[in-house]
Formats: structure tokens, sequence, C-alpha cells
């Protein structure tokens, strides 16, 4: 794969965590549980940045080992396989804790 196939993919995933992030601004765990669409558009856009993430070259992610790859897939795997199990605490956390550094971190690779 191409560095500029890896800057496209790198920017799919910043612009749908960025994403995530402005969908959940101002908003609590009892917001995603309650509301089905959230519930779906943060789960949704979960997904593509793990799919984002698994066409990344070996050697881009290599190049980039602040950014936890193999979470970023996990997370995948989980809200597209265990689709009627998904853990909406671990999403929250997920958003809360691990989005605004993932941001910050794709930025800084894209610049």
């Amino acid at each position: 794969m191409s560095r500029r196939d890896d800057a496209t993919r790198l920017g799919h995933m910043l612009d749908h965590a960025r994403e995530i992030l402005t969908l959940m601004r101002g908003k609590a765990l009892q917001d995603l549980e309650r509301d089905r669409v959230l519930e779906l558009a943060v789960t949704r856009l979960l997904a593509i940045v793990g799919e984002a993430a698994g066409h990344v070259s070996e050697k881009c992610r290599a190049d980039h080992p602040e950014i936890p790859w193999a979470e970023i897939r996990g997370m995948r795997n989980i809200v597209i396989h265990v689709y009627d199990e998904v853990d909406l605490v671990q999403v929250w956390r997920t958003v809360e804790r691990d989005l605004p550094p993932l941001v910050a971190a794709l930025e800084r690779v894209l610049r």
C-alpha cells in the first residue's frame, strides 16, 4: 500500500473518530444507553475507525507504535462480531478515554 493510501486511511480514522467525539459532546453514558440511534451511530463509526486501521500498511503501523492498532481493530471486531452483546460501558470508556489521544496522535501523524 502506498503512503497516499495510508494517509487516506489515517484520514478516515481521524474523521470518524472526530465525528464520534462531536456526537458524544455533552452526553453521558446514560444518553448512549437510552438513545438507540446514538448507540448505532457511535458503534458504526467505531467499526469504520477499526476497519480503516486494518487497511493501514504494516510499515505505517510499525512507524507509529503510539497508535494502539490492535486495540482499535479489537473494538471493531467487538462491535461487528459481538453486535448483540456490545458493552456500552466499554464503548463509553473508549470514547471518553481512548478517542481524544487517538485523534491527537492521528493529527500529528498526518501533519
